[in-house]
Order: C-alpha cells, then sequence, then structure tokens
C-alpha cells in the first residue's frame, strides 16, 4: 500500500458552547491515492478530530497521531497536542474540538480564522511553522492546503487557501452550522486546489462521520472527487440514487418526480449534518459495493413518505430489489427492520443471495426445486443432443457396420 498523507485538513467551530449538534466539523482530502478516511481520527466520547498529514514517514505520522491521541485522552489542550508533530520529522497534527479550540503543529501551511461575537468582524491570519492555535470558547476555524506533486492544479494552494479561509469566515459570521461550512469550503477546494479526493468529514458534537462514502474501493486508488456529482435525489419523496446508476434515471421511480444532482461535498454535508428529517441508516449482512448507499437512500424516503414504519420501509426496499436499484441481497421482512424512532436510527439486516445471483428467484406457482430438476433434465438433454451432433458420423458409420 502506497503511503499517504492529507494535504487538505479543515476545522470549524461555530458553537463553542457543544449545544449546537452541528456546531463543530472538521475533515481532511488529497489527490493522492488511499485517502482512506483512517487518516484521521473522531473520538465520539470526547468530542475532538486528530488528522494528520506532513512530508514524514507514514510510521512518523502514525506515532504522531497515537501520542497526540493520548494526550487529548488525559485531557490536554489542542495545542499541546498539536505541538507533538515538532517531535517527528516531517509531520504535521491538525487537533480540536468543540470544548477544546483547535490546533495546527509540525509543518503546516494554515489559515487561523476568528470571528468576534461582538462586533462579528473576521480575522484571517497565515501561520507557517510552530503551533496556530483557534483558542477555546472562540469562533473560527483553521484550515490548512498544500498541493500535491503531479496535480495539474499544482501552484494553486497558496491563493485558494487564502480564498478559501476568507470564505469560511464569512459563512462563520452568517451562521451558518459548522457542518455546512466544512462541506461547502471542501468543495471550494476540490475545485480550485485539485486536491479533491475524500477523505469525508466528521460531526464532532454529534458524532456523525461521512464513513467509506468517499473513501477508494481498492488499495492505491483515489477516492471519490469531492467536486463530482455523487447522486440524484427527489425533492418530492426523498428518494435517491448515487452514481453511476444515478445516469440511467430521468425521473424519480417512486413518485416520477424531478430529480435533482447532488456533489460530492454537498452529500458529505448533508451525511453529518443533523437536522428534523435526517436518518441514521446501518446496513449488515452485505458487503456488496453500492448497497449500503442505495439502502439509505431508500430508507430515507420510506421514511420520509411513511414514517419509522418497519413494515412500510421492508416494502419500500423490495420494490427497490424488483426494480433493479438493489442487486445481490434477498428480499427483506419487517422483522429484518430495526426501528429506532427516539434516535432516528434504522437497521437493515439482509441475507446475501448465493453464488454470483444478482436478484432474487421469481415469485412463481411452481416450486423451485422442480425448476431446479427441470433445468437439470433440459442441461442433461442438451448435452446429449450436442454428442450426437459432434459424434454423428461416428455413431452412423457404427450402425451401419452393424
Amino acid at each position: 500500500m502506497n503511503s499517504v498523507a492529507a494535504t487538505c485538513n479543515i476545522i470549524v467551530i461555530t458553537d463553542p458552547t457543544g449545544k449546537d449538534p452541528n456546531g463543530a466539523a472538521a475533515g481532511s482530502m488529497s489527490f493522492a491515492e488511499n485517502m482512506f478516511q483512517s487518516t484521521f481520527l473522531m473520538s465520539k466520547e470526547h468530542h475532538f478530530a486528530v488528522l494528520s498529514g506532513g512530508t514524514g514517514s507514514s510510521d512518523t505520522r502514525l506515532d504522531s497521531i497515537v501520542d497526540a491521541v493520548s494526550n487529548l485522552e488525559n485531557n490536554a489542550s489542542a495545542a499541546s497536542a498539536a505541538s507533538l508533530a515538532g517531535g517527528y520529522d516531517g509531520a504535521r497534527l491538525v487537533v480540536g474540538g468543540p470544548y477544546i479550540g483547535a490546533s495546527v503543529g509540525g509543518s503546516f501551511n494554515a489559515y487561523v480564522i476568528t470571528v468576534s461575537d461582538a462586533d462579528n468582524s473576521i480575522t484571517v491570519t497565515p501561520y507557517t511553522s510552530g503551533v496556530a492555535t483557534l483558542e477555546p470558547g472562540q469562533k473560527g476555524a483553521i484550515i490548512h492546503l498544500r498541493n500535491t506533486a503531479g496535480n495539474p492544479l499544482y501552484g494553486t494552494a497558496d491563493g485558494v487557501r487564502k480564498e478559501t479561509a476568507m470564505n469560511i469566515g464569512k459563512m462563520i459570521r452568517d451562521g451558518y452550522p459548522a457542518t455546512t461550512i466544512l462541506s461547502e469550503a471542501m468543495g471550494e477546494v476540490a475545485r480550485d486546489s485539485g486536491e479533491k479526493y475524500g477523505g469525508g468529514g466528521v460531526n464532532l458534537v454529534s458524532g456523525l462521520s461521512s464513513s467509506d462514502m468517499f473513501t477508494p474501493e481498492d488499495m492505491n486508488e483515489t477516492g471519490f472527487p469531492m467536486d463530482d456529482p455523487y447522486s440524484k435525489t427527489c425533492d418530492n419523496c426523498g428518494w435517491g440514487v448515487g452514481y453511476p446508476t444515478a445516469d440511467n434515471y430521468d425521473k424519480c421511480p417512486m413518485c416520477n418526480g424531478d430529480l435533482k444532482v447532488v456533489y460530492a461535498y454537498e452529500a458529505l454535508g448533508n451525511a453529518i449534518t443533523v437536522s428534523e428529517d435526517a436518518v441514521s441508516v446501518s446496513v449488515y449482512g452485505s458487503g456488496k459495493a453500492g448497497v449500503a448507499s442505495t439502502t439509505k437512500e431508500i430508507v430515507e424516503a420510506s421514511v420520509n413518505k411513511y414514517g419509522y414504519d418497519a413494515s412500510a420501509i421492508a416494502g419500500s426496499i423490495n420494490k427497490g430489489i424488483n426494480n433493479g436499484l438493489l442487486m445481490g441481497v434477498d428480499h427483506v421482512e419487517p422483522k429484518d427492520i430495526n426501528v429506532k424512532e427516539d434516535s432516528k436510527a434504522v437497521g437493515v439486516y439482509y441475507n446475501s443471495l448465493p453464488g454470483d445471483r444478482s436478484s432474487p428467484p421469481w415469485d412463481l406457482p411452481v416450486d423451485e426445486n422442480v425448476l431446479n430438476i427441470l433445468g437439470s433434465i433440459q442441461t442433461v438433454v442438451g448435452i446429449i443432443l450436442i454428442l450426437l451432433v459432434i459424434f454423428r458420423s461416428r455413431l452412423l458409420k457404427s450402425f451401419q457396420n452393424r
């Protein structure tokens, strides 16, 4: 596996009290391969993130991360934890959370953004060495950005870093939640600097994560470009489907409504933002590509239309299977749907289909075993016919000789 370092690290804090469920967020990207979300860590218990990077080796970064996490779990300040990067050659640490502020240390090119509660004034300050800090209790953000060698937009990082920092400050001043600001900033960085492969983002207050939505499917590959179309969704019923399958749909198959294109950075914001109609969907029993994301879209559409009803959700999923939206899993029953309405969570338990089958067996009035037997008979008869065709001349000659 080729080593990777995140070249874009962002932490945004819009509510230092931690009362806003969307008041603190963090994320990472890079032009490089292998931008799995494990390139940064989130503690749901302690509400902090550790984002790594730099020019040092992967072992160096790992050692610095372990030290930083250990310090933060022992109530160290963000500045103290970030300063540990200075002890590792080429390493960078960006750490922070709603209660501890944020800090960057080690090898970095960053801006610290602060927004005053008194007069909403915005301050954007560049830093390139030592430790730069957004103090606890302060609304603001930190953005680090460099270009990766080989990026066609190499050389743009300095200008994009400054422009994005200013836009982050304006969005904080205007009252946007941290999760939305993070997604918009990542979209801007992806478009303008080319450092665009996920990675992903986390909600540091509510503990939500984009998980593997944008990470590579295989080792030594790039993740999903954050400035590319990610899915199509229906504003009418909430149904949606990801690309490339989305190319096959111009209208919603559930309600025939118009579909809207959602870009990856927008999908990131939707995934980590808590809202009244947000649904946390967990999928079990299948690791096939696309099953989890498509199930999430179907469940969200069903909940928006019918509420947290296990029978309705199962019906919507089975309709998706019958329509070919979901492949490789068998039909579900209400008992396979675990609904927790108070926490807006739905668990779906699948049985994967045997072999390489993509769809369940047809519901026919003839027993499946009978069809299997008939199929076997047909196969045998077919083989006999083929043998007769191939060896007909030899058989005829043998018959004539007799």
